[in-house]
């Protein structure tokens, strides 16, 4: 396998799971207040227009709840993501959830939703104004930044993993590479000599070697005892 800057980027794609953890944790908290203390402010006297806890409508569906999904659905993503393009993708939806919830209280009378007025005296308003929108938001888009700009900087020890993953692999394919190149080397040679011993046995007519070398021995054995032979003739009478 090579160097190729498709493999180079497909490992800088990745990120330690750990990076985006403390950030999507605090906005999956974010999230869940944002979209939740509407509806139990009013036990407390905190709230805006109702005193009546658990009172849904349009307004506070269109102003607390639907950026309050946005931002616990991009602080899941980065909380379990290990991939850099989707973790950019939660820190960005978190970023639009708080931005919403900055800019929506202004924009919603265009369109005549309110949630009404806030309850209490002037330090009670700030603190609804602040906790329910304004702050909220705030601190959300503050977070998820942190979060994209952690994701979008490769580190110099993320650098230095993704390069030894690389030439693991380089070395294990080298490896294959010559196990595969031997293997085919020694392959024709061992069928060259099979098909070289399977023709000799198939078409050779002459004995075999061990019957060749115990007829050599026979004939020397009949040789010697001959030689060895004593011959007496009678003389004639």
């Amino acid at each position: 396998m090579t160097d190729t800057p498709r493999t180079r980027m497909t490992g800088m794609l990745k990120a330690p799971r750990s990076r985006g953890m403390i950030s999507g944790l605090l906005l999956v908290l974010l999230g869940l207040w944002g979209g939740l203390i509407p509806f139990i402010g009013p036990y407390f006297d905190f709230g805006f227009g109702s005193g009546s806890a658990w009172v849904y409508n349009t307004d506070r569906l269109v102003l607390s709840i639907l950026p309050a999904v946005a931002v616990i659905l991009g602080g899941l993503v980065l909380l379990v993501s290990a991939n850099r393009p989707v973790a950019l993708i939660g820190s960005w939806l978190a970023i639009l959830g708080g931005l919403w919830f900055v800019v929506g209280t202004t924009i919603a009378p265009l369109w005549n939703a309110s949630l009404g007025a806030p309850m209490g005296g002037q330090t009670r308003r700030i603190a609804e104004q602040l906790s329910f929108f304004h702050g909220l938001g705030a601190i959300t888009i503050f977070l998820a930044s942190m979060a994209l700009g952690r994701f979008l900087v490769v580190g110099v020890r993320e650098a230095r993993r993704a390069g030894l993953a690389r030439a693991e692999r380089d070395r294990a394919a080298a490896t294959a590479g010559a196990g595969t190149a031997g293997a085919a080397g020694t392959a024709p040679a061992a069928r060259e000599r099979a098909d070289g011993r399977e023709r000799t046995d198939r078409g050779s007519t002459a004995a075999p070697e061990w019957e060749r070398q115990e007829e050599t021995r026979q004939d020397g054995r009949r040789h010697s005892a001959a030689a060895g032979q004593t011959w007496r003739v009678d003389p004639p009478r």
